[in-house]
């Protein structure tokens, strides 16, 4: 299986403006953010003193990836959405330095927009705070929606609200164990998204690692998919580089996916980073 390299495009609510040093530097609307990123340990483009100056928040991390937002601006909202077209997506600053959406997943938000119909059933596992859930049910799809965090599944409701959509089925649950349980009800779709974390820890304490699970989730997504469906696959784990995770897509899905690429995202300065993985797989 050949990788190659994917740009996710930027828009109008949402830019990358700079990235160097450990960090990035973006654009959500009129508020302007500086986080961590591992992935940006090139130089910067821009000067501290610009980013200091363009900034309104910025992520102090502490341990274990928590931390605090320390305010650069007056006025910075703590609270405040972006659109996409008609899609409105709500962001809040939060202790883990997410602000509740991955905008780089334009990207498969333009494939889901493609390949959906009306009619069409689509299944969105790890569904975080559901933009993707809401561009499936924009075209008409039937969406379930899969996330284990209460709080984001409210989150996600409230996104919907925001966007006038109505119709998406909230499921709170363990993404696997409902999966589990779909394929034994024989229930199946013609769109499936994962997005499953590299690693973190059950609402019950039980650890979870990708490179555990990610055959039974490859296994569950070709059961569910109807014939000629699509699954479309994040990972961010440096455990599960796509030269490791190749073997394992190809005993279930054969050796020639749609897409098996890395997703970068392309600063308005130039600089480029590298944010995961993504796989378009179609069932046989």
């Amino acid at each position: 299986m050949k990788s190659n390299r994917v740009f996710a495009p930027q828009w109008s609510d949402y830019e990358l403006v700079d990235a160097g040093n450990e960090r990035k530097l973006e654009r959500w609307g009129n508020v302007f953010t500086i986080r961590p990123e591992r992935q940006a340990y090139f130089p910067a483009a821009m000067s501290a003193k610009e980013w200091d100056d363009s900034a309104h928040w910025e992520f102090l991390e502490a341990k274990n990836q928590k931390g605090t937002w320390k305010k650069k601006k007056n006025l910075a909202p703590e609270k405040w959405s972006i659109n996409r077209d008609n899609l409105k997506f709500g962001l809040e600053l939060t202790k883990f330095k997410h602000l509740g959406l991955f905008p780089e997943q334009i990207f498969n938000w333009q494939k889901l927009e493609s390949v959906l119909q009306p009619g069409m059933r689509f299944l969105n596992l790890f569904a975080y705070t559901g933009a993707s859930s809401l561009v499936a049910r924009n075209v008409g799809a039937e969406v379930i929606h899969c996330e284990a965090m209460k709080q984001l599944v409210d989150w996600s409701a409230k996104n919907q609200e925001r966007s006038g959509v109505e119709g998406i089925k909230w499921v709170v649950d363990d993404a696997l164990k409902f999966a589990t349980r779909e394929v034994k009800r024989g229930n199946q779709y013609d769109v499936i998204q994962m997005d499953p974390p590299a690693f973190g820890i059950g609402a019950k304490g039980e650890k979870w690692i990708l490179e555990d699970k990610i055959d039974l989730l490859l296994e569950l997504g070709k059961q569910l998919l109807r014939p000629s469906g699509l699954l479309i696959l994040n990972t961010y784990s440096p455990q599960l580089p796509i030269d490791k995770l190749t073997p394992r897509i190809e005993k279930f899905f054969g050796t020639s996916p749609e897409l098996s690429s890395g997703l970068w995202l392309k600063s308005t300065t130039g600089k480029r980073m590298y944010t995961g993985d993504v796989f378009h797989l179609k069932s046989n």
